[in-house]
């Protein structure tokens, strides 16, 4: 075999394939199937795929879309292979490339840390807050807004993460008893409320006796909005008691359900009405779409109108085929008013009425700048070239259709 010799390494006669470095050759493998150009393009090809996984490597740091430390990792692996690599290319270079990697994977790490520490640090003063709240909060005889402070409270808490296992234990600890001391004196309030469940028994009978007028209502969405209101009332009211709120609830949701299962009646009734109204649209629309304006516009346009009659008499169709069939319709009403302004158009503009008092009043207002110049008075003819520019424009306009 021939020795073949390249920028980085070579093949000796003996087959041997050696890269070159710093320190001199090394050999990295051997080449007996053919050619010794060819074995040393396949050791450069496998150079060139350490390269590509190094450059890999430096576009995932750089874009900050891989994981630091394993990009670190990853590079000193690399850079610890490199001695033995069974390549031929510039090694040298390729240590420089993954020593700045892991000195910039380094410096990033490093950064990471300090702002970690940085936002556990803000964590753990948001959750120091929080407790202290909490612990404000368990002497508030504001039961409602309190009880729903402490909730959302909680849910906050849940937010904030980063925060050490321990650290965070003892500061839930505090969270936990300031609510428990909050609802212990909420129970203790309420448990002798017995007036006031009586008066939220009043109210709730009232509630389920309007209920039960409602149920037989046909006004729909007034009546629906009135339900939903007092159901707010109905939560408002308060507890009046296990025996008599599952009685008057019972009535009041009983007469509910009633009214909405008549008014789904009602509406499943007119959902049918509503889809035969739709075919009815469809069968008009397929005759408005088989028009031509371009035969004959004027037969056309007053069978148009014929059906844009028949159209808005066929009534009301469902929410969801609405908007297609408009749309249609609007397509069909498009395509007659791009037909009649074509036609428009074709008319001789510059032999128009208009046109010709245009040009009447350019003419004449061209006559006056000049006379009005030629005695020097400058002031009429500033004031009478101002209109003969509006006037130019307007004929301009004109004669352009």
């Amino acid at each position: 075999m021939t020795e073949q010799t390249g920028a980085w390494g070579r093949i000796a006669e003996d087959g041997t394939v050696f890269v070159r470095t710093v320190d001199g050759e090394r050999p990295v493998g051997s080449w007996l199937a053919g050619p010794p150009e060819a074995g040393l393009a396949f050791y450069q090809r496998k150079y060139d795929e350490l390269a590509t996984e190094v450059e890999l490597l430096e576009r995932r740091m750089h874009s900050g879309a891989g994981d630091t430390r394993a990009t670190a990792s990853t590079a000193a692996r690399l850079r610890g292979q490199l001695a033995e690599a069974n390549v031929v290319g510039d090694l040298a270079a390729l240590e420089s490339r993954l020593a700045k990697l892991l000195m910039d994977a380094q410096g990033k790490l490093a950064t990471e840390k300090a702002a970690q520490a940085e936002a556990s640090t803000a964590a753990i003063e948001k959750k120091k807050a929080l407790a202290e709240e909490a612990e404000k909060l368990a002497k508030s005889s504001d039961w409602k807004s309190t009880g729903d402070r402490l909730r959302a409270l909680v849910e906050e808490w849940r937010e904030i993460k980063g925060v050490a296992r321990r650290t965070d234990t003892e500061l839930w600890r505090r969270v936990s008893a300031a609510r428990d001391e909050f609802t212990r004196r909420r129970g203790a309030h309420f448990a002798g409320l017995d007036e006031q469940r009586k008066a939220a028994a009043g109210v709730k009978e009232k509630l389920a006796k309007e209920a039960e007028t409602l149920a037989e209502s046909s006004d729909w969405a007034a009546t629906a909005t009135r339900y939903k209101s007092l159901m707010v009332e109905w939560k408002a009211a308060g507890s009046a008691g296990k025996g008599a709120e599952d009685d008057l609830w019972g009535r009041f949701k009983a007469a509910q359900e009633k009214f909405f299962a008549r008014r789904s009646e009602v509406f499943a009734e007119r959902d049918k009405e509503f889809a035969g109204n739709a075919k009815t649209k469809e069968a008009i629309l397929a005759e408005a779409e088989a028009l031509d304006p371009a035969v004959d516009l004027d037969a056309a346009t007053k069978a148009l109108r014929e059906i844009q009659t028949r159209w808005e008499a066929a009534g009301k169709v469902p929410r969801e085929l609405m908007t297609t069939l408009e749309r249609r319709m609007e397509t069909v009403e498009k395509k007659f008013r791009s037909a009649a302004e074509s036609k428009w158009k074709q008319t001789d503009v510059q032999s128009s009425p208009m046109v010709i008092r245009l040009r009447e009043s350019v003419a004449k207002l061209e006559s006056k700048v000049a006379k009005a110049r030629a005695a020097g008075r400058e002031a009429d003819a500033a004031a009478a070239e101002e209109t003969l520019a509006t006037q130019r424009e307007w004929l301009s306009q004109a004669e352009q259709g």
